[in-house]
């Protein structure tokens, strides 16, 4: 792991995107929130995104652990698609890329994990 011991302390910003595409039919359902009786897919999906932020350390060997100060997660549907945007925010002394991707990707797998069983077809 890389000593960033003597490195100062500075605010740092992350912003990472990504899209999973699906059926048309399966996003017009994650759209209109019909896709879960309790929670809405983007609902879980944006929990799991911060968790994953907040545990990305655990994920990646040698990812320094961070004291993030902030996770936005911004999930939209687009077409055929969930579009998914990842900012975190930081005061420390290694950036939070790795951060903002892994929300991406855990929201990501969330999605996929909560509408795969919507329609055989709609992958």
């Amino acid at each position: 792991m890389v000593d960033v011991g003597a490195k100062p302390e500075t605010a740092r910003l992350a912003i990472a995107s990504g899209r999973i595409t699906m059926a048309a039919a399966t996003a017009k359902a994650v759209r209109a929130g019909q896709d879960r009786p309790r929670a809405t897919c983007l609902g879980i999906a944006r929990v799991a995104g911060i968790q994953a932020a907040k545990r990305a350390a655990d994920w990646i060997p040698l990812c320094h652990p961070l004291r993030l100060t902030g996770v936005d997660l911004d999930l939209r549907v687009d077409g055929d698609a969930v579009a998914i945007t990842a900012t975190v925010r930081a005061f420390d002394r290694s950036g939070v890329e790795m951060e903002a991707l892994a929300a991406v990707t855990a929201a990501a797998l969330t999605v996929y994990e909560h509408v795969q069983g919507e329609s055989t077809a709609a992958w």
